[in-house]
């Protein structure tokens, strides 16, 4: 046995006790150590041996054991027909390397084995996960297993997310306190208010400042997340499966894995958390490599309608403004003609597409744009013929259905018939037609999800049926990309972002509401993974009026799309929305792998946002309110190399700060093409004078390197 396991990467070095044959503890996860000596290190971590639950000080594993003198919240709950509660083992073996350790243990009298995974990816993004299995007759009845990381007592306040429809990823920070917080998801998907990325941080941690800890559970179905601090001293960040009652019974040789947590450390404020989790996700072999096509999505354009006509004469002015994938939304199959009816039946509407949809497929690829398809699989309407056929397909308690919600059911995919249908279908529809992308969408919380006829609760089933079904979907496809969309953002984590291409942030584009929808979903994903477009003048889910520039200088940080009726747009409208694309086109290189910024303002209506390489970025000044001062103050621009000379400047097609520069007598000094030259020191030191932007408005900086030399 060894007795002490470190792991570093990036920065972060992650430290386990060893000793002994009880289940490790982790005594350092933070800032990277350099070298030391085990034994002078794990003198000056260990506890002073004061409490009352056992004589000695209370080892504190990842998967916390009362049999150690634990009294806070358990790692693994469960029984073995009310025996086998509380558990002891012991470490039978540990494989380890340069960036992973592997814990073995058993426990002989709960007749349960119990394997620790832990792994320090090369972004410095920590992941665990554990692997129970029951080898004693009878039936262990597991009510969760949660993984736990340490986080130190300097951390004082919690940042995590709530939200609604429309309204996803919605920050709230709290102090952290004795006690316990616990995030349940039971939507049976991962949700709109989810805890998302739970972070603890030192104080007033912001976007550039602190030392923050963050914690995801990567789980799409029910999930917990946990904050922990307690009178021993000990603060913890955990997550794992939210398990309905009886959902897992292990029988002698069963085994049950929980969804990888991913931790990240960083000593330099949100951003540092956002730089490591992007990292990672980018150096994922089936990460996205091609360049992020420009979208137009038929949705907010002709909902129900479909026409081959108006949808021809969509696509043409898509592609005179330069989309690159066209996309083709609800309506296109069986009896749908509104949202109550027709769902399972995926079979293409003989009544609204009599020749199929090839004729509309080969306008769209003769234009030069793929062609995409929304399809919504795990959901059935009772108004089917599917339904109809296999009313036992539907998910419920016994025989009773839960409510409906829009008209819909769940279509339990764990039924190897339902399943079989589902996969049949997507797979002859991919076969058939010439179809590049599907959107993929989930529209109703998981209630009363149960398995017809036994009744047995069934979110863990589905879910992981959902799995099996979008891996084997993309064997059998694999040039197809998929969008996660679940009522918008529904279904936003890195579970289902190892099966999709992106996600939808939101069902609500409007720029004012996207500002914060987007600041938020970035924090954990890169930019070319959150969809992001532009619409109508009158947003289709607020009737606010926002200007294009507004919108379009939002969609731009992220995979930029457009879901408005061209058709209806004016020539000037159509001009400048093609001035974007070509933007967007010209940087989202950049966009798509650079490094994410934000400022950390002091005046609460601007917001800035930007993207840094070491030659290049680009930055949006938001405003969605007027200035708590008149003029406004200065602002830094993070990110940029200090000893690097930039050529900073107003980027079109939004160049214009001050929208009408008349009405305030003068255009501010620096925003004019000729810009300023600065080194990154003072531009992220003394920073640039804001300009007085009207609410809802946007201005591009672009900054590019001029040279390079020492200090400036």
């Amino acid at each position: 046995m060894v007795d002490l396991v470190h792991l570093t990467a990036a920065g972060t070095s992650v430290v386990l006790d060893c000793r002994g044959t009880a289940l490790p503890s982790i005594v350092h996860w933070g800032e990277a150590l350099g070298t030391f000596t085990a034994e002078d290190l794990l003198l000056s971590t260990a506890p002073q041996p004061i409490g009352f639950s056992v004589d000695g000080a209370v080892r504190v594993s990842m998967v916390p054991e009362q049999s150690a003198g634990w009294l806070g919240s358990p790692g693994l709950a469960g029984h073995r027909d009310g025996r086998a509660w509380s558990t002891a083992f012991q470490v039978t073996g540990i494989d380890r390397g340069d960036s992973y350790v592997h814990i073995n243990a058993f426990d002989p009298e709960a007749g349960l084995r119990l394997r620790i995974e832990l792994e320090l990816t090369p972004s410095g993004v920590l992941r665990a996960r554990s692997r129970l299995t029951s080898v004693a007759p009878g039936t262990y009845w597991l009510e969760h297993l949660t993984v736990f990381l340490p986080v130190p007592s300097a951390t004082v306040e919690l940042l995590d997310f709530t939200g609604h429809h429309l309204r996803e990823r919605s920050p709230q920070r709290t102090a952290f306190t004795h006690g316990l917080r616990v995030r349940e998801n039971r939507t049976g998907r991962t949700g709109y208010d989810a805890a998302y990325l739970l972070c603890a941080g030192t104080a007033g941690f912001s976007n550039r400042q602190g030392q923050v800890w963050g914690l995801h559970t990567a789980f799409s179905g029910g999930a917990r997340t946990i904050a922990e601090r307690n009178y021993h001293g000990h603060s913890a960040l955990g997550g794992g499966e939210l398990l309905l009652p009886g959902e897992i019974g292990l029988a002698e040789g069963d085994s049950y894995t929980t969804p990888w947590i991913h931790g990240a450390f960083s000593a330099s404020g949100l951003d540092g958390i956002s730089a490591r989790f992007h990292d990672l996700l980018r150096s994922r072999p089936h990460h996205p490599a091609s360049p992020r096509p420009v979208v137009v999505n038929t949705w907010e354009a002709v909902y129900f309608d479909h026409d081959l006509d108006r949808l021809t004469a969509l696509a043409q002015a898509a592609a005179e403004v330069g989309a690159e994938r066209f996309v083709l939304d609800d309506g296109w199959f069986g009896s749908r003609r509104t949202d109550d009816t027709g769902l399972g039946d995926w079979f293409v509407s003989a009544d609204v597409w009599p020749d199929g949809l090839s004729p509309l497929i080969d306008v769209v690829c003769e234009l030069g744009m793929e062609f995409g398809l929304w399809v919504e699989p795990e959901m059935i309407n009772p108004d089917s013929e599917l339904a109809r056929a296999h009313p036992d397909w539907m998910m419920g308690i016994g025989h009773r259905l839960p409510g409906a919600a829009r008209s819909q059911q769940v279509l339990d995919l764990h039924n190897p018939a339902a399943y079989a249908y589902i996969l049949g279908r997507l797979d002859a529809l991919l076969t058939e037609y010439d179809i590049a992308y599907l959107k993929w969408d989930h529209n109703r919380d998981l209630v009363e999800a149960g398995h017809p006829g036994s009744g047995r609760a069934g979110v863990h089933d589905q879910t992981r049926a959902v799995y099996r079904l979008l891996d084997e979907l993309r064997e059998r496809h694999p040039v197809v990309e998929i969008e996660s969309c679940s009522s918008g953002g529904g279904r936003v984590d890195l579970e289902i972002l190892e099966r999709t291409d992106r996600v939808w942030a939101s069902d609500c584009i409007d720029a004012h509401e996207r500002v914060a929808i987007q600041r938020w979903t970035s924090l954990l994903l890169p930019l070319e993974l959150i969809g992001s477009h532009v619409g109508a003048p009158v947003s289709h889910t607020t009737h606010r009026h926002l200007p294009l520039d507004m919108q379009a200088g939002n969609a731009i940080f992220g995979h930029f799309g457009i879901e408005w009726d061209l058709t209806s747009a004016s020539a000037e409208d159509r001009a400048r929305l093609a001035e974007w694309v070509a933007l967007y086109k010209e940087l989202r290189d950049l966009l798509h792998t650079g490094t994410l910024v934000h400022g950390d303002e002091s005046d609460p209506a601007y917001s800035l946002t930007g993207v840094v390489t070491g030659t290049d970025a680009l930055f949006a000044l938001t405003a969605t309110a007027t200035s708590v001062s008149y003029p406004p103050g200065a602002m830094i621009l993070p990110g940029l190399d200090p000893d690097t000379v930039w050529h900073v400047r107003p980027q079109p097609p939004a160049d214009v700060a001050d929208g009408n520069a008349a009405a305030w007598g003068a255009a501010l000094p620096w925003c004019t093409p000729r810009g300023v030259r600065l080194s990154g020191r003072v531009l992220g030191g003394s920073g640039l004078r804001l300009p007085v932007l009207y609410p809802d408005r946007v201005l591009l900086i672009r900054a590019t390197a001029v040279l390079s030399r020492g200090p400036v």
